[in-house]
C-alpha cells in the first residue's frame, strides 16, 4: 500500500514540477517541446492512429458510463464513498501529467510567429484592405476549380485527412518548424455536439488525435483540421493554430483546401475591415463570386442556428481554459490572426518589392 502511495504521490509532484518549470524556468517549454514532444507524437500518436475511429472521443463516452456506474452504485449499493476518492485521485493525476506532457507544456515554448520571424505591428485601414483584397482574389481563384454537389455547394474529396497531412508538410517546405510526423486527423462520431458549443474541432492531449467535426460545412473542413495538426505539432494559441492552417491551406494542391484556408482568412480579415471602414468592406465583399458569396452564406447560416446558452457556456469554458495556460487575451486571442495575416501580407510585399 505504501509503495503505491509513493508511486501516484511521485507522478503528482512530476506534474508540479513539470509545470512550474514551464512556467519558470526560461527556454525550457521550447528544450521539451523540440526534445521530448516528438518522441511522444511520433510513438504514442502513430499507435492511435491505427484506429479508424476517434479513441479520445470513445474514451470520453466510457469515463462519463464509469462516473455514472459508480455514482449508481454508491446510491445503490452504498459503496462507500471512502473507497471511491482513490480512484478517482489516481485518475485526475493520470489525467493531468498526460495533460502537462501532451499539451501543458507547449503552452510555454516560443510561438510559432516568434520562431518564423513575423514581426507583429499596428497596420492601417489601407493595409487590411489590401489583405481582404488580395483573399478575396484567392477565394475567387480557388472558387473556380472546387467540386460542387447539384446545389452548388462545395464537395470535399474522400481523402480530406491524408491531403491535410500532406498539406501541413507543405508548409513545413517554407516553416521548418512544421515539419514532422502527421497522423490522419478523425471525424468525431457525435459532431452534433461539436456544433452546439461551436466548435469546428478539438485536439485531443490525451490520445494525439485531431479530431473535426464532420457536420459542418464542407468549406470549413480543410481548414479546421489543418488548425488542429497545428496542435499536435505542439503550437497551442488559437490564432496562431488559425494562422498556420491558412498557411498550409495555401500550400496544398488541393483547390478545396484553397479554397477553405483563404475563406478562413477572409472571415476573420473582412470582419475586422468591417469594424474599422464598413463601406471598404463592402466593396471588396462585392468582388467575391458568386460560389464564395454562397459558401459563406452558408457558413454563416450554419453556425448562426447552433447560437444559444450551450455555446454561451461552452465559449466561457474555453476562454477560462486560455488563460489558465497563460493565453491572456482569452478567446480574444483568435482576434490576432489578422495582425499575423498582416504581418505574413507585408513579408510577401517586401520580397515582391512592393512595400
Amino acid at each position: 500500500m505504501r509503495k503505491n502511495q509513493v508511486f501516484w504521490g511521485s507522478l503528482f509532484l512530476l506534474t508540479v514540477g513539470l509545470n512550474l518549470a514551464a512556467r519558470l524556468v526560461p527556454g525550457f517549454g521550447e528544450w521539451y517541446s523540440g526534445h521530448h514532444y516528438p518522441l511522444i507524437v511520433g510513438s504514442f500518436a502513430r499507435f492511435c492512429s491505427l484506429v479508424p475511429f476517434s479513441v479520445a472521443e470513445i474514451l470520453l463516452y466510457a469515463l462519463l458510463l464509469s462516473f455514472l456506474a459508480g455514482l449508481l452504485l454508491i446510491l445503490v449499493r452504498r459503496l462507500s464513498v471512502r473507497r471511491a476518492v482513490p480512484v478517482l485521485a489516481k485518475t485526475v493525476i493520470a489525467l493531468c501529467l498526460m495533460f502537462t506532457l501532451n499539451c501543458g507544456i507547449n503552452y510555454h515554448r516560443q510561438t510559432f510567429s516568434e520562431r518564423a520571424g513575423f514581426e507583429l505591428q499596428e497596420s492601417s485601414v489601407e493595409e487590411l484592405r489590401a489583405l481582404c483584397e488580395k483573399l478575396a482574389e484567392e477565394l475567387n481563384e480557388a472558387a473556380g476549380a472546387i467540386h460542387v454537389d447539384a446545389e452548388g455547394h462545395m464537395m470535399l474529396e474522400e481523402n480530406v485527412e491524408a491531403e491535410a497531412a500532406e498539406a501541413m508538410q507543405a508548409a513545413a517546405e517554407e516553416y521548418p518548424e512544421l515539419a514532422g510526423y502527421y497522423p490522419k486527423a478523425k471525424k468525431v462520431l457525435g459532431s452534433w455536439l461539436l456544433s452546439y458549443q461551436q466548435l469546428q474541432g478539438i485536439y485531443s492531449p490525451f490520445t494525439l488525435e485531431a479530431n473535426y467535426n464532420g457536420d459542418m460545412p464542407a468549406q470549413d473542413i480543410p481548414s479546421a483540421i489543418c488548425h488542429e495538426l497545428s496542435h499536435l505539432k505542439g503550437f497551442m494559441r488559437e490564432d496562431e493554430a488559425n494562422f498556420i492552417a491558412y498557411l498550409a491551406c495555401r500550400a496544398s494542391d488541393s483547390a478545396a483546401f484553397r479554397y477553405s484556408g483563404a475563406m478562413l482568412a477572409w472571415i476573420y480579415s473582412g470582419n475586422a475591415l468591417y469594424e474599422q471602414d464598413p463601406q471598404s468592406f463592402r466593396e471588396v465583399r462585392s468582388e467575391l463570386c458568386e460560389q464564395a458569396v454562397r459558401d459563406l452564406e452558408d457558413h454563416n447560416a450554419y453556425w448562426n442556428s447552433f447560437e444559444g446558452t450551450a455555446a454561451e457556456v461552452a465559449d466561457k469554458i474555453n476562454d477560462t481554459y486560455l488563460r489558465a495556460n497563460a493565453q491572456d487575451d482569452g478567446t480574444r486571442s483568435y482576434g490576432r490572426m489578422v495582425d499575423l495575416l498582416l504581418a505574413w501580407n507585408r513579408e510577401r510585399g517586401a520580397e515582391n518589392g512592393t512595400d
